[in-house]
């Protein structure tokens, strides 16, 4: 039992750092990409602020949350000033100036507090087993019969096509621009290979039970690589 936890923890760790890879780009100044290994503390550290500033900054109503690939601003929005301004010390080294924080992005620069829409279909048809809930499941779970079509939630490349992460079987990962990564997993076989792209629609797979304890294709959608609700982004059925 405790084998089988821990290769889920590494499996779905190995699963957040790919579609972090895929997705990422540069970000602007006064913000920063969550590296394995990062700490909200050790980010503020490393951009003389507070954690609970940076909370704010990004609604983070969790500091332990962040995720691989998440973007957060580490600079005060707007010109406004921190808290706690640059990191002080009491000691006769003086205290950093607070203007040796990094300077606020262009307001083009920021990323949504709220992702912008994208316009997606469902994935399959099929009865929803399992919903997002952000801790233990990072998408959705569709259950169907065994070759059931797999589409494409929205138009994009296919920037990994394979069976190399253990946990999620034969996966399709899709990017649809610079924020936007969808994935589908434990397919039966993949119709479609890396660097192609796809319409909205197109059937790229079939439902299979690789890597699973039945049929059922999981679903996930990424907003700069933080996994966010699928189910608020498709269409009522």
């Amino acid at each position: 039992m405790l084998e089988t936890t821990r290769i889920k923890r590494l499996a779905c760790a190995s699963l957040l750092a790919l579609l972090a890879a895929c997705g990422s780009a540069p970000v602007g100044p006064g913000y920063y990409r969550v590296e394995r290994g990062d700490t909200l503390s050790k980010i503020a550290r490393s951009n003389r602020q507070s954690v609970q500033s940076i909370a704010r900054w990004n609604n983070l109503t969790n500091p332990d949350s962040i995720e691989v690939g998440q973007v957060l601003r580490v600079a005060p929005p707007g010109g406004a000033a921190s808290t706690s301004g640059a990191v002080r010390s009491g000691g006769g080294n003086g205290s950093a100036s607070a203007s040796a924080a990094p300077r606020p992005a262009p307001a083009d620069n920021a990323p949504a507090t709220a992702p912008a829409s994208i316009s997606l279909v469902w994935p399959a048809d099929g009865t929803v087993i399992r919903r997002f809930d952000g801790a233990n499941s990072k998408g959705i779970d569709i259950s169907a019969a065994a070759g059931t079509p797999v589409v494409a939630a929205a138009s994009g490349t296919v920037v990994y096509a394979g069976n190399g992460l253990r946990g999620y079987g034969n996966l399709l990962i899709l990017k649809h621009n610079a924020d936007y990564l969808t994935a589908y997993a434990h397919n039966r076989v993949l119709l479609v290979k890396e660097g192609e792209s796809v319409k909205r629609g197109q059937k790229i797979a079939e439902m299979g039970d690789t890597d699973t304890d039945r049929v059922m294709l999981h679903f996930e959608l990424r907003y700069q690589g933080r996994s966010i609700d699928p189910s608020k982004e498709l269409p009522p059925r």
